[in-house]
């Protein structure tokens, strides 16, 4: 009987063992869940910041081919009324004489 006492009292003390291995493990299972939390959040702000950089210098990029194209057109738009205007400044003095003809005439009929 003392021998099979002996035999529990070991597989008791093993199984005690195992239960303070296992909480160990677990123990070191939480540390590197926790790192691999830490690690992540680290390199997913690092990724955020990566495509946050490259936005902003895409969008500055478009900002930039929209302001030159923006120029473009207002320099063309200010041509085109530039010739528009002198074509009418030449058409008011072409017709100059003949409209202060007309006021004339028309103020010297009694």
């Amino acid at each position: 009987m003392a021998v099979a006492e002996s035999k529990v009292a070991d597989i008791i003390k093993a199984l005690g063992g195992l239960e303070d291995d296992l909480d160990s493990l677990d123990s070191k299972v939480a540390d590197m869940k926790h790192q691999l939390a830490v690690r992540a959040q680290k390199e997913a702000d690092a990724l955020y910041e990566n495509v946050r950089e490259k936005a902003s210098a895409e969008a500055e990029g478009i900002i930039g081919e929209a302001r030159e194209k923006a120029s473009a057109e207002a320099a063309k738009i200010s041509e085109e009324a530039d010739s528009r205007l002198e074509e009418i400044r030449a058409g008011i003095d072409a017709g100059f004489e003949d409209a202060v003809g007309v006021v004339v005439s028309t103020v010297m009929k009694p």
